[in-house]
């Protein structure tokens, strides 16, 4: 995954937990605008969230978070 991607990962998972706590949970689509601008982009999220790792349509943000940080 582009590290461009993986930036984008890590901030919207902090942030939500800053806002929300440890249990919230998000998608794939938490890291787009609604207007989908970067099909390449969405489709690599998709890719690695779905095909990759499994993960089911909402996971716990922290989840998302130690996964980056762990380099998955």
């Amino acid at each position: 995954m582009r590290q461009e991607l993986r930036d984008k990962i890590y901030t919207v998972c902090s942030k939500k937990i800053a806002a929300k706590g440890d249990n919230v949970g998000l998608s794939f689509y938490a890291f787009f605008a609604n207007k989908n601008d970067d099909p390449e982009l969405l489709m690599e999220a998709a890719t690695w969230w779905i095909h990759t790792h499994q993960l089911d349509h909402f996971v716990k943000a922290q989840t998302i978070k130690m996964m980056i940080e762990n380099d998955m």
